[in-house]
């Protein structure tokens, strides 16, 4: 058992932030510093900070292992490589829309990305939010968003997510498949020797995440199931 979901374990081993070792004023987003200060780390550590221990706090981590689960198991098993891709990516585009924008945590915008990316690619599962709604998974960021606003937070940081979400969707899974499309994003070789394995069967067929669920508000099944 150890040896799984390894990425989802080393992106949740951050919350041993939230013990007050270290002030989160020593991991938010700030360009100055980072540039002209040279605190580099903050590049990554204004992702592992989703505020104090609380219900936004629980709610976060258990969506974010939850998806992240997922999708590792899902279609990207055999593929950490491409998993790992989609971090970089998705931080990199994150961090390049946060120059422009007043955000100093993405951690709630990294889990959203990730909601949408499952979401879209498991169009059919039904969900249940909460016991109150009953829709399909790719309204789920959506209602994500409204129940964020609800709780106060401003909406801009999902709106982040599902934005970055959208654009590796679309350049991965749609534009590819487009007439006359190409693929665009590909994984770097460096990251398939560091991260894949030799074992790993290249024509593996991953079947859809089933479930979503295990949780009140967000207990899914597949259309005709």
């Amino acid at each position: 058992m150890t040896g799984r979901f390894p990425a989802c374990r080393r992106l949740l081993g951050a919350g041993a932030k939230q013990l007050e070792l270290i002030t989160p004023f020593q991991l938010y987003f700030n360009p100055e510093l980072i540039f002209k200060h040279y605190q580099v780390w903050r590049l990554i550590t204004n992702f592992l900070f989703f505020g104090p221990v609380g219900f936004n706090f629980l709610f976060n981590m258990i969506f974010l292992y939850r998806y992240c689960r997922m999708l590792e198991e899902g279609s990207f098993r055999g593929r950490t490589a491409d998993f790992v891709f989609v971090f970089l990516f998705g931080g990199l585009l994150m961090t390049i829309f946060g120059l422009f924008v007043n955000l100093v945590f993405l951690g709630q915008a990294f889990t959203i990305m990730l909601v949408y990316v499952w979401s879209r690619r498991n169009p059919y599962v039904r969900m249940n939010f909460f016991g109150l709604l009953n829709f399909q998974a790719p309204f789920l960021p959506w209602v994500l968003m409204g129940f964020s606003l609800l709780l106060g937070n401003s909406i801009i940081v999902d709106l982040l997510g599902i934005a970055v979400g959208h654009i590796y969707y679309f350049l991965e899974d749609v534009f590819p498949n487009q007439p006359g499309g190409i693929r665009i994003l590909r994984t770097p070789a460096i990251l398939k020797v560091i991260f894949d394995s030799p074992e790993a069967d290249p024509n593996y067929n991953p079947l859809p995440e089933e479930r979503p669920g295990g949780f009140a508000w967000g207990e899914g099944q597949r259309l005709g199931g």
